[in-house]
């Protein structure tokens, strides 16, 4: 074993919007950092698409970056270790160059396709053996559409992949996908570890136009001579395959252990435990994903976390966004202190937070946002409120899916934006019944990354251990206050029963907007 003041982890989290990279040392401390951000393109509606090569130069130059800001030596690199988005999907030819570009998890065009699957039950049924739902972010889902629609195209493709794949393969010259990323395509059986056949044969592909699954702990030499030079690392620098950005947030904050809950709300938000065997949803409500082929994360992502924030600040509550600024305030500390005028519960007012439809728990990529109950009493106040609890509400129900899969919450541990509010943080833990504690860590999934490249190398044993490494904040935890707890176990009725009340209507109001577009 190495001792923990000896060398450096090199963390790569290639994410939706930015790579980030890290420079962790042995004790957990970031000793340098680099994002770069690339766009998201959304040519038509539906549409998220970027440009697979623009990624895979922003790894290299990310991680060249770090290693000429931090100083460090290429050889007391121990390792370079990966994270990256979940669901992504890119075609490529006979010479292993895309002919499509990368379809991420926010593409929503093949909803009908989730659609129908869910409604014939053969979606459930893939779902018990792969542990992915269905819906429209699911490569599984992708594939058939692009099958139906776009034949020739999925003909033509030699090989499918996703983006971390995709680096590998320029890195390395193999094409390998960790258990993790694998089990987040709809095609990965959990408990045989190996691509489903069924799955396989109603995207209608064959094994040898697959990645070869392998660990997530899974080392890779012979690194590019070229890539090496361009990246500053020596040739022979192991390179950790890893795993995905939400099993390894959990490994970031420590959410390892039993009863442990790791929700993280930033543009979006996840509810997070790990179990040491597979385990689902009868309904097919949440997701199982592999961290190591010994654990398991299971929950649920919700698509609308801080951007609800965002979006009111942009467009409802404009005035008071610019008193913030004219005043040198931050603009979301404005909108948050303004909520805490209204009483829990918004004077009667419910918002459902759907503005970009939603994954867990209803997988209904047309569900739109909705407020219920304003009267002349309501104001900007009790607006705001219902807002933020619409968030927190919805965050709840995702957890009280995962209680019933895994276990009951004996901690919940926040990360993200939305986590910076001790407010919130307390309505959190209102909502959810648990205490809530908060971490320092900001980027958890590259932490976890590098914790899990040590892991991988020998250097660290025990994956659990990583607990040595999580700092928490100094205010302690949020407990929850008991009448508050018992509001908001009412409120999330009320706002579950609002939704069942408008499901079908919201697949109605789809297209009808659809129509308006097509005359349009």
């Amino acid at each position: 074993m190495r001792n923990e003041h000896c060398g450096t982890v090199i963390a790569v989290d290639i994410g939706t919007t930015a790579v980030k990279i890290l420079a962790v040392d042995g004790g957990g401390r970031v000793r340098a950092s680099h994002s770069i951000d690339y766009p998201l393109n959304t040519p038509k509606p539906g549409y998220a698409e970027q440009d697979p090569d623009l990624l895979f130069e922003s790894v290299v130059k990310g991680v060249r970056t770090v290693m000429d800001r931090s100083g460090i030596d290429p050889g007391d690199v121990l390792c370079v270790s990966f994270s990256a988005a979940m669901h992504s999907l890119i075609g490529l030819d006979g010479d292993n160059r895309p002919i499509t570009p990368c379809i991420t998890w926010a593409d929503t065009r093949s909803a009908a396709v989730a659609e129908r699957l869910r409604r014939d039950g053969s979606g459930l049924e893939f779902y018990k053996s792969t542990g992915t739902p269905i819906h429209p972010m699911s490569p599984l889902v992708k594939l058939i559409w692009l099958k139906e629609r776009e034949p020739e195209l999925h003909a033509s493709v030699r090989r499918w992949v996703g983006i971390k794949e995709y680096v590998f393969a320029r890195l390395f010259g193999r094409f390998v996908i960790d258990y993790s990323l694998a089990s987040a395509t709809g095609l990965f059986n959990l408990e045989k570890l190996d691509w489903h056949d069924e799955a396989l044969a109603a995207a209608g592909l064959t094994r040898d136009r697959l990645s070869e699954p392998a660990p997530t702990t899974s080392v890779m030499t012979g690194l590019s001579a070229e890539y090496a030079r361009a990246m500053g690392l020596r040739p022979d620098t192991p390179f950790v395959v890893g795993a995905s950005d939400g099993v390894l947030a959990n490994l970031g904050t420590g959410a390892v252990e039993p009863g442990v809950t790791a929700v993280t709300i930033g543009t979006s938000g996840a509810v997070r435990s790990v179990v040491d065997r597979p385990a689902f949803d009868p309904e097919g409500r949440l997701f199982c994903y592999a961290l190591t082929d010994r654990l398991w994360v299971i929950g649920g992502a919700v698509n609308n976390g801080g951007i609800v924030l965002r979006w009111a600040c942009d467009n409802l509550f404009a005035a008071e966004t610019e008193a913030a600024r004219l005043a040198g305030e931050e603009p979301y500390d404005r909108l948050v202190r303004l909520a805490q005028e209204a009483p829990i519960g918004a004077g009667g007012l419910l918002f459902l937070p759907l503005l970009t439809g939603e994954r867990a728990p209803y997988w209904n990529a047309d569900a739109r946002g909705v407020f219920f109950g304003f009267s002349l009493r309501h104001d900007v106040r009790h607006a705001l409120r219902a807002l933020l609890e619409g968030v927190v509400l919805q965050i709840g129900a995702v957890a009280r899916l995962l209680e019933q899969a895994g276990g009951k919450a004996r901690e919940t541990r926040a990360s993200g934006g939305f986590a910076r509010s001790p407010f919130l943080r307390q309505m959190l833990a209102d909502a959810l019944g648990t205490p809530v504690r908060v971490t320092h860590t900001v980027e958890s999934s590259g932490l976890g990354a590098a914790w899990l490249g040590l892991h991988a190398i020998g250097a660290e044993p025990d994956i659990s251990a990583v607990g040595r490494w999580i700092a928490f904040d100094a205010s302690g935890a949020h407990e929850p206050n008991p009448e508050a707890h018992e509001a908001y176990r009412r409120l999330a009725g009320m706002t579950a029963a609002l939704y069942e009340s408008l499901k079908d209507r919201f697949g109605e109001f789809a297209a009808l907007q659809s129509s308006f577009s097509s005359e349009g």
